[in-house]
């Protein structure tokens, strides 16, 4: 019976996979709030943050994955 002998994944790749997901739908609620405002506003609504995070989070999350995927 062959061992066969099992590298463990980094934490950072579950760190990058958990920033991909939550800056996609960080992004998504972004670009629906852009589309679709509120009625009540914020002090810095029109910078969209949601959109500027979720982007953010989705490169930051991208570099993680990436580069610890082997």
């Amino acid at each position: 019976m062959a061992s066969e002998v099992r590298e463990m994944k980094s934490i950072w790749f579950l760190v990058g996979l958990v920033l991909l997901v939550m800056g996609g739908l960080v992004l998504l609620a972004g670009v629906v709030e852009l589309f679709s405002p509120s009625e009540r506003q914020t002090v810095l609504a029109d910078t969209h943050p949601g959109i500027w995070w979720g982007a953010v989070m989705l490169a930051a999350g991208s570099l993680f994955y990436f580069k610890n995927r082997k």
